[in-house]
């Protein structure tokens, strides 16, 4: 279902699909988190942490544990700065699993 008739251009597109009953996915939201024993809190915009407790949910665990694995693979890639990893992971996630069914994200993921 589409929430817009037209696109003039990509911020158009982008500004007409917000309302302002959206306003709160803009707003930075702090969760507390322990990463291998140790506390660390995390903002994010609430937007970001929604598709981070999708990801969580498809992936069967916990938002914490799935948190720790980015972190992990964060400290390769990313030199620790794990809010800016997370919001990458979530662009990545969208970018790949947007529209998709799972049964269409399972055949990716075998085909992968």
């Amino acid at each position: 279902m589409n929430i817009y008739s037209e696109i003039n251009d990509v911020l158009d597109h982008m500004f007409n699909a917000c309302t302002t009953s959206q306003i709160n996915e803009f707003i930075p939201e702090k969760r507390g988190f322990r990463i291998h024993g140790h506390s660390t809190t995390i903002s994010l915009e609430r937007a970001f942490w929604n598709v981070l407790d999708d990801m969580a949910n498809e992936a069967r665990m916990p938002l914490p544990r799935l948190i720790e694995k980015v972190h992990d693979g964060c400290i390769v890639a990313n030199d620790k700065n794990i809010a800016s990893c997370l919001r990458v992971i979530c662009l990545k996630y969208l970018n790949v699993y947007s529209g998709g069914t799972p049964t269409s994200r399972g055949e990716l993921a075998r085909a992968a």
